[in-house]
């Protein structure tokens, strides 16, 4: 006996000729609920936009900002992977186990690099009710021991809701050169003259947007564009960066107060707004070195310049809006995930790989480098002090649960909305508004037990009474508690006793910039927003609190992925390894032997090949010499040896020393053949993984040209011993970090 489809309205006979067929009713005209596209930038401090007081070019952000709504009162989280979580979810990140980043899992329901599986992601709600759901650019919320060639898949986009995906799946990755993926496999990086990962996601976007137009112009989209930018390594065309030279020369103190002008002249902030004082550790610029000034301006420009790229990038996806007719049907987001990042310290630096590695070179250091400001060998991160500006009029940055690293801007346009929404707006927003908001707009219920809550009805108006009454933060220890316009919060000291941090307390509706600290004043408010933030930690799983620095954190991951194996194999033909895996620097202790063929003394070609042109090791065969590079921000080794014929097993052996160097020895039959020494290893050569019988896009060395493929049949595999990682940091560490 058949079973037909209850919603079946045809009938089923045992012939055609006796049968009716039946077809549900399809809408082939244009859907009338409006698009969204979500624009999130990385690192991008509230005052980096012109239309939120910055110098530099943002025409296309400007545009959005003259026609929608300008937020100056919206909220993240201080660190990326947690605020995407809480964008996607409408929930307080540690809840849903997005407390720190998707980097590693620490073991606690509250910290496991991934977001629940139970809890359902706005593009998986948005789906079931007929939109099609795109991402492309950064993901950064799937745990990094889980972006391999073979998954596991259950945290990538495609598995959280979202149709398409294109992008990188890690925090951060080289504009040039970066590790890309397409729905559920990797791809390889582009190799063509004038790449630009921030051009190459517009293409993706801008693709996908016209498919959907031409095949589901019934079906809204949600797509969410996560640049890059303005995340280092910092990197554009050379022409958007020299435009900005001139412009930063009067330094980050007079960008501060320039910046602060024009947002109270914009009306952005109240009249009498306060800069907060200078940040711990920051110079005035006035007591600078001539050279300091100029590394440093120039250091800002290649940020600047990557901003303006970026929103060029934006200003193509809305043109492609406007030409297909459909900009007054999209609702456009434009926000960033944290305040700006002092992660390049005092100095910065023209390689992110330098101050990524811990170390530090002066301006006088950097000063023959920057004719490769902004191209794969130079992708920069400023100083600190730049990162202050970023965040104008607040004090702290990225990392901290102070304005500078939690206060976003927000922009919302809908040009085709029922009901004109235009001007600022100034009522308390937090990331986990977002959802239930768009929601609300697409007429869509919103999930039950989520913790945001719409803030809908402020479109129609300043005036609007919207939003919830408390708010609370914690990152690397460091707490803040939002209720009713009153702030308490504290900067926390790694290792010391939570009972000694000492709070500040600010009337926010007063003190726009959280200035004046009223604690002295107000201690019974004060006591009363401590114990709320304690009842609110436990009622959103806080603990337990954890205030190892950010480093430390990343590089305790637990007892899984490549990370945590002791023998690994690799084969030739195999995928790329990625940096994520975290097995691809020189900062372990490893044993790499090459099970080759008679043929391998009488070919040249790549046995193993980490990183790139910025810096990494390689080890291969050439003109009868089996050779070992490594390069490390300039400082590079050559170790090399005759190839016997007979040789079976090739090889070499790295150890790491206290000082930072590192001793390699080549071997050959497991006999040591030869030995070097590497001035200074790292677990941040580049921002390129591992490659087996081939070299990528590009390499440090000048001695062969990539691909530089071993021919087939020479190399078996690749055994691998890997021990402990060594502290490349330790001065960085516990100079930098240590602060926070």
């Amino acid at each position: 006996m058949s079973i037909q489809p209850a919603d079946f309205e045809g009938t089923v006979r045992t012939t055609f000729a006796d049968s009716t067929p039946w077809w549900p009713t399809r809408e082939n005209s244009r859907s009338t609920q409006p698009n969204v596209i979500m624009v999130v930038l990385d690192d991008t401090g509230w005052s980096d936009l012109g239309c939120f007081g910055s110098e530099i070019s943002t025409p296309a952000f400007d545009s959005l900002a003259s026609c929608g709504i300008r937020y100056n009162s919206f909220h993240v989280t201080p660190l990326c992977s947690p605020t995407r979580a809480a964008l996607l979810s409408g929930r307080n990140h540690h809840s849903i186990g997005m407390r720190f980043l998707a980097d590693t899992d620490t073991g606690f329901p509250n910290s496991r690099g991934s977001i629940r599986p139970d809890v359902r992601l706005l593009p998986q709600i948005l789906r079931e009710n007929g939109y099609a759901s795109y991402l492309v650019g950064k993901w950064h919320l799937a745990p990094l021991h889980e972006i391999t060639p073979a998954g596991p898949y259950q945290n990538w986009p495609l598995s959280r809701g979202f149709d398409r995906y294109y992008g990188f799946l890690d925090g951060c990755t080289d504009q040039y050169e970066p590790e890309l993926y397409e729905d559920n496999h990797p791809v390889p990086a582009p190799n063509r003259e004038g790449y630009h990962l921030s051009e190459d996601l517009a293409d993706h976007a801008i693709a996908f947007i016209e498919d959907h137009e031409t095949f589901r112009r019934n079906s809204p989209f949600f797509l969410q564009f996560a640049l890059g930018a303005t995340h280092a390594p910092f990197q554009a065309p050379r022409d958007y960066i020299d435009r900005y030279v001139d412009v930063f020369s009067k330094g980050w103190d007079q960008t501060r107060i320039d910046r602060l002008n024009r947002q109270i002249d914009m009306g952005l902030v109240p009249d009498g707004t306060q800069l907060a004082e200078r940040n711990e550790g920051v110079l005035p610029w006035d007591d600078l070195d001539a050279e300091q000034k100029d590394v440093y301006t120039h250091l800002q420009a290649a940020f600047a310049g990557f901003l303006e790229h970026a929103d060029a990038q934006v200003g193509r996806i809305l043109s492609t809006l406007d030409e297909l007719g459909i900009a007054d049907d999209t609702i456009v987001l434009v926000l960033s995930d944290n305040g700006a990042s002092r992660e390049g310290g005092p100095s910065g630096d023209v390689d992110t790989n330098a101050p990524y590695s811990g170390v530090r070179r002066s301006a006088a250091e950097q000063m023959p480098l920057l004719d490769n400001l902004g191209t794969l060998t130079g992708g920069a991160h400023y100083p600190e002090g730049w990162a202050m500006a970023s965040n104008t009029p607040f004090r702290q940055y990225k990392q901290f649960v102070d304005l500078g690293g939690v206060r976003s801007p927000l922009i919302v346009s809908w040009p085709g909305a029922p009901q004109t929404a235009r001007g600022i707006r100034d009522q308390f927003v937090h990331a986990i508004d977002i959802a239930p908001t768009l929601l609300e707009l697409l007429g869509i219920d919103a999930e039950a037990g989520v913790d945001g809550e719409s803030v809908a009805s402020s479109f129609a108006g300043a005036e609007a009474a919207v939003g919830r009454h408390t708010q609370y933060w914690e990152t690397l220890g460091h707490r803040a508690v939002w209720s009713d316009g009153w702030k308490a919060v504290t900067v926390h000291k790694t290792g010391e006793p939570y009972d000694d941090d000492v709070w500040r307390l600010y009337d926010t509706s007063t003190d726009f910039s959280e200035s004046r600290d009223l604690a002295q004043l107000h201690p019974d408010k004060l006591r009363h927003l401590q114990q709320l933030w304690w009842s609110e930690a436990e009622r959103n799983d806080v603990f337990p609190l954890d205030d190892r620095p950010l480093r430390e954190l990343i590089e305790a991951r637990g007892p899984i992925g490549l990370f945590a194996e002791t023998n690994i194999t690799l084969r030739p033909g195999q995928s790329h390894i990625p940096y994520p895996s975290a097995v691809t620097g020189s900062n372990r202790d490893i044993d790499v032997t090459a099970h080759v063929s008679p043929l391998c003394a009488n070919v040249d070609g790549a046995l193993l090949s980490s990183g790139n042109a910025q810096g990494g090791y390689v080890l291969y065969t050439l003109g009868g010499q089996l050779v070992f590079e490594h390069s490390h921000l300039g400082d590079s080794v050559e170790v090399s040896t005759a190839l016997p014929a007979d040789a079976s097993t090739v090889g070499f052996r790295l150890r790491t020393r206290d000082d930072g160097s590192a001793s390699i020895v080549l071997t050959i039959g497991g006999e040591d053949v030869g030995s070097g020494t590497i001035p200074r290893f790292s677990s941040h050569l580049s921002f390129w993984g591992l490659d087996v019988a081939q070299i990528a896009n590009s390499t440090f060395s000048d001695r062969v040209v990539p691909p530089f493929a071993l021919p087939r049949n020479v190399l078996d595999r690749i055994d691998l011993t890997v021990h402990h990682a060594a502290d490349d940091a330790a001065e960085y560490a516990e100079t930098l970090l240590s602060r926070e």
